[in-house]
């Protein structure tokens, strides 16, 4: 049997007798018209669905969230959020709403830190809110309080170094600025 199609070279048979596949160099390409292309094809469609889907899905929700205004760094993006509302009031009343904003406490500093940190919190609050396995009283992550810590430290670096003294780069004597002073930059 032969075959006009360019790539073929060597037709393989199987044990039916059909030929479902021919040899290219050292790959095997389905030939058109056989059920390997047709899975092929429908995989392909499932595929597109899946993705048109997943992106469908994350723009309307990106768009209806006002998930655009999490990119700058106002203050009011963060009470886009029903459950943050609290925080933000209390940021409000606190001292912290002279020289502060969100980004500037709970974001590290640097471009790519920043954006990789609000890209992952913002996923994760889109997941929780979206399936509703949130709790109302809102927690920070072992990894925001990290951040969050860090930027006490330095904005209030002169404050640290007296308290800390000498030991004030060694982790294990390092105070926790959020263990005593958790409610200043959110009024409770």
């Amino acid at each position: 049997m032969s075959m006009s199609n360019a790539y073929c070279a060597i037709e393989k048979k199987t044990e039916f007798g059909k030929s479902p596949n021919y040899l290219r160099g050292d790959e095997r390409v389905a030939m058109p018209g056989t059920n390997v292309t047709k899975l092929r094809r429908v995989q392909g469609i499932i595929l597109g669905v899946f993705l048109g889907l997943a992106i469908g899905v994350s723009t309307y929700t990106f768009v209806y969230a006002r998930g655009y205004s999490y990119l700058s760094d106002k203050a009011e993006g963060c009470a886009n959020c029903h459950v943050m509302q609290e925080q933000y009031d209390g940021w409000l009343k606190s001292s912290h709403r002279a020289v502060a904003a969100c980004n500037d406490c709970h974001t590290p500093p640097g471009l790519v830190g920043k954006y990789a940190t609000k890209a992952r919190n913002g996923f994760w609050h889109s997941y929780y809110f979206t399936t509703g396995w949130f709790e109302d009283n809102i927690q920070i992550t072992p990894r925001g309080r990290e951040i969050t810590e860090e930027a006490c430290r330095k904005c209030h670096q002169e404050i640290v170094g007296a308290i800390e003294g000498s030991h004030s780069g060694v982790a294990e004597s390092q105070t926790s600025c959020t263990r005593c002073h958790s409610s200043v930059g959110h009024m409770h």
